[in-house]
């Protein structure tokens, strides 16, 4: 049994360095104008594709020309409030439109397969609400080689050099085998429907200025990016979005010097699950700031250099069931990390949990960081300040960045031993109180965790056990709640008489403090 206590004044923990505000001006969409209900489209112009072309056009001497060639169908239009209605099969079509208005392009079970270019091909920069007909299927596809077309852009199955907004509780299913499958020159609004994106070449969305989900469910396989903004931001409301990607799973991209460009990412709600195939792909990442505030999303990456979610400027979490198992770093950040709240786990194969090049802050919420064998870390945050006033924190791996004591408010704990797969590693307070029950999840001949918890009181004393069995209660991926635990052997008992306490011994890594003392481990 170990029982002694060390201080880290001494020990070379985080630097001082200031979080930066990281406070930008942020474009936003402009909700009024982007709801259908808020605009009138008082005449109708249907085309159906059965065995032949039949087009019903009331608009014809009113600004609206509607020609086929084939299947192949042009419309131009300089007239206002025009409904499109599409519906039919053909295998050999398109539809292209060229409009001065904004328009609403209803999907009433419409297959269009066009063998040498787009299903549909807007030339249009106006707003363009699609509907998609409550219980019908629709699917778009296009052929692998384009027909060159002079200058204009054709750039996905469905191309847009406008807005595009969805609604309706219809089925869209797109198929790209150019480039994209569905992109705009402008952005994307998703309210509602059910979508299935397929790329074998590039992006299942690809926008220039933004990407708004708001709802309905995605599912996106990409040869490279799922979703991404190249110079403009992503706002994920709610939905379910299922992806799986050889690149990027969701990312903002723009790396230029035009200031007023702001490549930043919010997350608000929803469910995300996000499968990467790619080396270095990352499953959530933006090259502006990153703020989560809620949802429940859901990475795995699986190859080298492969993070799970990423920011090259300031990553923010309030809230949120966030849980990665990344071959890489799983959570990584330029300019700092603040965890303000929510559950998240993080296991990482081969790198860092939780991985911040600047500051790291945490003040609430459950985090657990599982790390690799020394010199990667379960929190790693280089030489910077690495603040902590709440939350539950544990932190597994080689080493570890020392929280800087004079910023802290929360007592941490690091423990420097040897752990093994499946073993308990309890703490109990002096009067039996049940601090931390924690199943070691991998086995490290040099172990070192960090802990930190609202339970765990200033000049209060405290037992080590390991082993042991632990019955009822729940769990957070190895944290127990409400359990009751027993048996196991007394390891080490210490006093939380500093902000930061360490037992045993610990390598440092980057920013972590040198070990000291006898083995802590078991």
């Amino acid at each position: 049994m170990v029982s002694l206590v060390m201080p880290v004044l001494s020990l070379p923990a985080c630097g001082t360095d200031d979080i930066s505000s990281g406070e930008e001006t942020k474009a936003v969409p402009d909700d009024e104008k982007d709801q259908v209900e808020n605009s009138d489209f008082s005449s109708t112009v249907t085309i159906s594709f059965d065995n032949a072309v039949n087009i019903s056009n009331p608009m014809a001497d009113n600004g609206v020309s509607v020609q086929a060639s084939g299947d192949q169908v042009t419309i131009i239009s300089t007239a206002e409030e025009i409904e499109y209605i599409l519906s039919g099969s053909t295998a050999n079509g398109m539809v292209k439109i060229y409009s001065d208005y904004k328009f609403k392009l209803t999907l009433n079970g419409l297959t269009i397969t066009n063998p040498s270019g787009p299903a549909i091909n807007i030339q249009s920069h106006k707003r363009v609400f699609v509907q998609l007909n409550e219980g019908t299927q629709n699917t778009l596809t296009d052929g692998s080689s384009y027909a060159t077309n002079g200058s204009e852009d054709q750039k996905a199955a469905f191309f847009s050099e406008g807005q595009l907004i969805f609604n309706g509780n219809g089925t869209l299913t797109i198929n790209g085998n150019n480039k994209h499958a569905l992109c705009s020159d402008d952005y994307v609004r998703i309210y509602e429907g059910t979508f299935n994106l397929t790329s074998k070449v590039s992006d299942g969305i690809h926008t220039n200025d933004a990407v708004i989900i708001d709802g309905g469910t995605l599912t996106i396989n990409a040869a490279t990016d799922a979703i991404e903004c190249e110079e403009g931001y992503i706002l994920i409301k709610d939905g379910n979005i299922i992806i799986i990607s050889g690149d990027e799973g969701i990312t903002t991209s723009y790396e230029g010097s035009d200031s007023s460009i702001n490549p930043y990412m919010d997350i608000d709600g929803g469910t995300i699950n996000i499968t990467t195939t790619g080396t270095s792909a990352k499953g959530i990442k933006s090259l502006g700031n990153l703020t989560i505030n809620g949802g429940d999303i859901r990475i795995k990456t699986s190859r080298s250099e492969a993070e799970g979610i990423e920011s090259k400027k300031e990553l923010t979490i309030n809230d949120g069931y966030i849980i990665v198992e990344a071959y890489d770093d799983c959570i990584n950040a330029a300019t700092s990390i603040v965890i303000n709240g929510g559950d998240i786990y993080c296991y990482s194969t081969a790198n860092d949990g939780v991985d911040s090049n600047g500051t790291l802050t945490i003040t609430g919420g459950t985090v657990i960081a599982i790390g690799t064998s020394s010199p990667e870390e379960g929190f790693d945050c280089d030489q910077n300040t690495f603040k902590i006033t709440g939350g539950t924190l544990i932190g597994i791996g080689g080493s570890t960045s020392t929280p800087t004591s004079n910023v802290c408010t929360q007592p941490s704990l690091i423990y420097g031993g040897s752990g093994t797969q499946n073993t308990l590693f309890h703490i109990s307070a002096a009067d039996g109180t049940d601090i931390l029950t924690f199943n070691i999840p991998r086995t490290l001949q040099q172990m070192t965790l960090l802990f930190s918890s609202p339970a765990l009181k200033s000049g209060s004393g405290y037992t080590i056990h390991t082993g042991g069995t632990v019955a009822g209660g729940t769990d957070f991926y190895g944290l127990y709640s409400g359990a009751t635990y027993s048996g196991g052997t007394q390891a080490a008992t210490f006093t939380t008489s500093s902000m930061v306490t360490t037992i045993g011994s610990y390598s440092g890594g980057p920013g972590g403090g040198g070990g000291g003392g006898r083995p802590g481990g078991w």
